[in-house]
């Protein structure tokens, strides 16, 4: 009769000999942590991605007013917005999202640039629509309130210290800005307050 630790003494020896599996055990262990770092380079790569159109957008509206087109045309700030919008945005930010921020100075060194995080990571919508007139220094701005959701879905919030998120409610503000002197141009513009 064989002893039963000598039995189970051979059992261990033929488990640690076989090798089938080993590739499944070691995928199981890295999977998550690869599954995650590559979510989190996905959606950090988005981010920027979106920085960048809400950028290049900004750009091209802000020649409306650099150019006098939306002094002349007496632009409210709604249609300043429409003409931002009708840049295809859809396939990346929804229009009703995007905040239009437009202010001017007679001089450079008036030049104020607010803040919009408040405390405890609100975003402030006071949003002002002063296109100036011609030589006035003017800030275009646009934001955007970009959902964080994959990183807070796969990290579950501040466990790798790995969060884009500067809002309340896992969002990102995107923000773009314009900062330039207006052409001359014969509408003269208008005085703002």
């Amino acid at each position: 009769m064989s002893h039963p630790l000598g039995s189970f003494r051979n059992l261990l020896r033929r488990f640690r000999r076989d090798r089938r599996g080993v590739t499944a055990v070691e995928f199981a262990l890295v999977a998550p942590i690869f599954f995650v770092l590559l979510f989190a380079i996905i959606e950090t790569a988005l981010i920027f991605f979106a920085g960048q159109v809400l950028e290049t957008i900004n750009q091209d509206s802000a020649r409306l007013v650099l150019t006098g087109e939306a002094q002349g045309g007496s632009l409210s700030q709604a249609q300043f917005k429409a003409a931002v919008c009708a840049h295809k945005l859809s396939f990346m930010f929804n229009c009703n999202g995007i905040s239009v921020d437009v202010r001017s100075y007679p001089q450079a060194g008036e030049v104020k640039i607010p803040n919009q995080i408040g405390p405890g990571g609100t975003f402030t919508n006071d949003m002002k629509y002063c296109p100036g007139r011609d030589g006035d220094f003017v800030v275009v701005r646009l934001f955007y309130e970009w959902p964080v959701i994959i990183l807070k879905m796969l990290i579950g919030g501040d466990n790798l210290q790995y969060d884009f998120s500067n809002l309340n409610g896992s969002k990102r503000l995107l923000s773009a800005t314009a900062v330039f002197r207006n052409e001359p141009f014969p509408t003269g513009g208008t005085t703002c307050s």
